[in-house]
């Protein structure tokens, strides 16, 4: 089953796929999927992002792969939706893309084994969780400007059910950009997969519903500039479409930002 969290007509709303280009609310009403706001399909509770996740990617950054996982934390505030903006500052030289797979918990659990972690996964989503290079910082404060700015992260459009998804360890990702490839792989390649995070996370703290883990982009980045249109596509979970905006746009009337559509 795939559910949208969208906003309509002053209210927020669960709502369901209903042909090619229409959603199916809670209370049985019909509406375009233009014709609304979309909100991240959860609401994001402990939100732990992966990085170099993928042996290829952190080839492509000159980096050596890690030995263990290498987690850091993002704010609320990273998240918006499908067919929203993210905001590229006047200072960045390279702003990219990274389309990922997301986990989300749908049970608690503390010291959870590999055998046990799907049981704790409610479902999964799409994450875009945009990095500029130019604001990566020390170990002392890592990831902190480059991952937790204002709507730097779209996330969905749907929350796909765990029993949908036979095997979250074998689907394609795919980043187009102005409908150009410009990203290819597979779940398949992350160094650490999704029941080894698990038990790690679980190992010093416990996870919750509502919680999140973002697992890792693969190879194939590339810059962004404001005017583009980016669709970050897992398959069996969806097409999660974004557009850059500059500081004009994100502080103007079209950004108005995080939440406009």
């Amino acid at each position: 089953m795939k559910r949208a969290r969208i906003a309509w007509q002053g209210g927020i709303h669960e709502a369901r796929p209903h042909g090619a280009d229409q959603l199916r609310l809670a209370d049985g009403r019909i509406v375009g999927q233009a014709e609304v706001t979309w909100l991240p399909p959860v609401q994001p509770r402990t939100v732990f992002a992966l990085g170099l996740n993928y042996a290829d990617h952190a080839k492509e950054l000159a980096f050596k792969a890690p030995e263990a996982p290498l987690v850091f934390l993002k704010g609320p505030n990273a998240f918006t939706g499908h067919r929203s903006f993210s905001r590229r500052p006047a200072d960045a030289t390279y702003m990219h893309y990274e389309c990922e797979l997301a986990v989300v918990i749908g049970k608690a659990g503390y010291r959870i084994s590999k055998a046990d972690a799907y049981d704790h996964v409610a479902g999964y989503t799409v994450a875009n969780d945009y990095a500029i290079r130019d604001y990566l910082e020390n170990w002392y404060r890592p990831n902190l400007r480059v991952k937790n700015r204002d709507a730097c992260t779209p996330l969905g459009p749907w929350l796909v059910d765990r029993a949908d998804v036979p095997d979250p360890m074998a689907l394609r990702l795919t980043t187009r950009v102005n409908g150009v490839t410009t990203q290819q792989g597979t779940t398949a390649d992350m160094i650490f997969d999704v029941p080894t995070l698990i038990e790690y996370l679980s190992s010093f703290m416990t996870l919750s519903p509502g919680d999140l883990i973002l697992t890792g982009t693969p190879e194939g980045l590339a810059d962004v500039k404001a005017g583009d249109v980016v669709d970050t596509e897992i398959e069996g979970i969806g097409c999660l479409t974004n557009t850059i905006v500059d500081d004009a746009g994100w502080f103007g009337a079209a950004g108005q930002g995080a939440h406009a559509q």
